[in-house]
């Protein structure tokens, strides 16, 4: 099933649209550019053209003095996300996603600048409706119930729109930065079974607090008689299914510096720094949170509830990386690089707060905090790639990269299964002429596996590609 298309960030260019991104490194992707993905993902110390700004902005100084470039490319990123649990069994549908990207770059004397659109990376399943997996739970008296039967679905995106820079300090060193705007967006469908709900208002797993809870709580414990004697599910239910964004958004800044230096004539090394963003909360008012359960209150069925919901502290985390780069010879190219990913300050939890709309009888105005614990943990990668030139004009590259699932089993969200670990890569680069050249890369991610607190397997591989074209002008 193919979900959004285009690029994150390009709707505020109005020359492309937002793409959920199945991303591959936690909610990252492999490698950025053709050049970088098909090296296994790094980048810190060699020329990866315009996908610079995504690697390190400092080598956009090996750019040819008074080069002008356009880059595009396109990427298809193509996960398999299978569950199962006893005789139960469910595919995700969301099977296909595609992202271009365009930029900008020129290099005038010692310094180096541009402009690029990019895809950073995401998370998304689609479960569809009346999955069999997804059917039934359990209510907070501990008694097996039917769920809503409607759409279990999660889409994340986050892009940035990029103004680098990059500067000789002297022949052998560069440094560089880079200005981001960030979007983020996110759909979500989902229900959360009684018992879990439960759970978590003691704290367990995450917490329920706010007005609303206070209101659930006083419907089950009057004098006369209980509104609600239990609640089988609540659902959060906050998409358009539009093909460009999705329904709650959020805007910010990001910020990257980097530097390179030219050790001798063969080994260059790199590294840089990319900040965590600063987003505002992922937000939107077209949202609707349902309950049923048993009592007075639910006679006429599920008792659904309008209004805003907010996503608090969804952030990118920074990120630290360093490499190097060797040519042995003026044929062959060797890199590595290592990054560190801080997901632990910014997945410790899923935050959420929905305010309902003042029509809703007797919870207008009121707000309920859900906090579901995620406790993602730092993610280191090691990467290594090679390029030989087997002619003037064609490159051949492979590579590999390989880090730990940063998902904790117990805290594993069968929505956001991303728990892949290695990649496999390999690519060409060809040069068609003086001012045009055309790259390609191919991943292969294995199939990880992975058993959550409620004893859900989910099995989780990919099979991702990479086109770019590069005009110099």
């Amino acid at each position: 099933m193919i979900r959004k298309t285009a690029c994150s960030v390009a709707a505020l260019f109005a020359l492309a649209g937002t793409s959920t991104v199945f991303a591959t490194n936690g909610m990252n992707l492999e490698g950025y550019g053709s050049k970088s993905m098909a090296m296994g993902g790094t980048g810190s110390a060699f020329d990866t053209g315009n996908s610079a700004v995504m690697n390190n902005p400092a080598t956009l100084g090996f750019m040819k003095e008074g080069a002008s470039e356009i880059g595009l490319s396109i990427r298809g990123l193509h996960p398999d996300v299978n569950l199962s649990k006893g005789t139960l069994s469910d595919n995700s549908n969301a099977t296909a996603f595609y992202m271009p990207s365009m930029s900008y770059m020129r290099r005038e004397g010692d310094l180096s600048w541009g402009a690029a659109l990019f895809a950073q990376g995401g998370m998304g399943t689609d479960y569809g409706n009346n999955s069999s997996l997804f059917a039934r739970g359990y209510s907070m008296a501990n008694a097996l119930i039917d769920m809503s039967g409607e759409d279990i679905r999660s889409e994340v995106s986050v892009g940035r729109i990029m103004f680098p820079v990059a500067w000789h300090l002297s022949s052998d060193t560069v440094i560089g930065a880079s200005f981001d705007v960030v979007i983020a967006s996110m759909d979500l469908q989902m229900d959360l079974d009684g018992q879990h709900f439960a759970n978590m208002m003691a704290g367990n797993g995450g917490s329920v607090s706010g007005s609303m809870r206070t209101s659930l709580e006083s419907m089950m414990m009057p004098a006369s008689g209980p509104m609600i004697t239990g609640i089988n599910y609540a659902r959060f239910d906050f998409s358009n299914n539009s093909q460009w964004i999705g329904e709650a958004v959020g805007l910010g800044t990001g910020l990257k510096f980097g530097i390179t230096h030219k050790v001798n004539k063969s080994l260059t090394v790199g590294a840089s720094y990319h900040s965590q963003t600063r987003l505002a909360d992922l937000e939107t008012g077209k949202a609707t949170l349902s309950f049923n359960g048993d009592g007075p209150a639910f006679t006429g069925g599920p008792v659904a509830i309008t209004g805003t919901i907010k996503v608090r502290n969804f952030e990118w985390p920074a990120t630290v990386a360093a490499g190097f780069a060797v040519n042995p010879s003026d044929k062959l190219l060797i890199a590595g690089d290592v990054k560190v990913i801080d997901w632990s300050a910014v997945m410790s939890k899923f935050s959420t707060t929905f305010i309902a709309d003042a029509s809703n009888p007797g919870f207008g105005g009121q707000e309920l905090d859900v906090d579901m614990t995620q406790s993602w943990k730092d993610q280191t990668v090691w990467s290594l790639g090679m390029q030989y030139m087997a002619t003037k004009k064609l490159a051949l590259r492979a590579g590999a990269s390989f880090s730990a699932n940063p998902i904790p089993d117990s805290y594993l969200n069968p929505l956001f299964p991303a728990i892949t670990k290695n990649h496999y890569t390999c690519g060409f680069g060809y040069r068609v002429n003086e001012k045009t050249s055309v790259a390609a890369a191919f991943s292969l991610v294995p199939k990880i596996t992975a058993t959550n607190a409620d004893g859900v397997e989910n099995a989780h591989s990919q099979r991702n590609w990479s086109l770019s074209y590069t005009l110099s002008l």
